[in-house]
């Protein structure tokens, strides 16, 4: 019975990580909520990298021709300098770009970034994600895809490694610096999660040593855990992608207040 109640309670876990992954609230900072709200101490990074790598499996569906086409033509780019496979080649080239800051930052601080791991902490940085998501509530950009410059992708990037910080969205901070540039909605929320999928393979191979020892000794509720990240995730990132076309981030922005205030002032 309690291996079951243990099982639910990673199922929960996975669901609510991977549908808040997607969305500017912060899965790494609710995440650290609900441990404390369900007693759960989860020790390391595996559980997080492991539902972070279900979110990163239903972001690569999502966005498959997408990255395949930049495969294709930036291939093809290098091989022949046909100038109509250019943008793609130079959106390859900004997303590595975009990629070194977190990738820097991450393993230089990564104990900095564990101590902060604390329900104040979190707190304190959902208002922060909230004041951020309400500044760009009514901003239209014009720049798309092949208007780009290494210099939006190093900002955005810098952007990516603030949200090494619990508390702080990653998709929330890429996507604010992103619009603030003057990026159209819909090229904003691609450069920002296509620049999700290096970060998390490489924190996932970064970290595969812990989360096989991990999985070996709570691999029923890691797996439960994993799949119901895919899922949620799947579903979240085709809900958001609709209220970023109707610009209603506000209520996103609104959201992170209340939380960050209750957190703030209870936990």
């Amino acid at each position: 019975m309690e291996e079951l109640w243990l099982i639910l309670k990673y199922l929960f876990l996975g669901i609510f990580q991977g549908f808040t992954e997607p969305i500017p609230i912060s899965s790494s900072g609710h995440l650290v909520i609900v441990q404390k709200l369900m007693d759960l101490d989860l020790k390391g990074y595996g559980f997080e990298v492991l539902v972070n790598f279900g979110s990163l499996i239903a972001v690569l569906i999502i966005y498959r021709e997408d990255i395949l086409r930049l495969i294709r033509n930036g291939i093809g780019f290098l091989m022949t300098k046909d100038s109509r496979q250019k943008d793609d080649f130079d959106f390859i080239v900004y997303l590595i770009i975009g990629t070194i800051p977190a990738g820097v930052i991450g393993i230089l601080f990564s104990d900095v970034f564990d101590s902060l791991k604390g329900t104040e902490t979190v707190g304190i940085t959902l208002i922060i994600t909230g004041l951020a998501l309400w500044v760009i509530r009514n901003i239209r950009g014009l720049k798309s895809d092949g208007m780009l410059t290494w210099k939006d992708a190093l900002i955005v990037g810098l952007s990516q490694a603030v949200a090494l910080i619990p508390g702080i969205s990653r998709s929330g901070a890429t996507i604010v610096a992103a619009m603030l540039l003057g990026m159209k909605q819909e090229t904003a929320l691609r450069f920002s999660f296509l620049l999700y999928i290096p970060v998390s393979l490489g924190t996932m191979l970064l970290s595969v040593d812990e989360l096989l020892v991990d999985i070996s000794t709570m691999w029923p509720s890691y797996l439960v855990a994993f799949l119901a990240s895919i899922v949620a995730t799947y579903f979240s990132l085709k809900w958001f992608m609709n209220v970023m076309a109707n610009g209603n981030l506000k209520y996103f922005a609104l959201y992170c207040f209340v939380v960050g205030g209750l957190v703030w002032m209870f936990l």
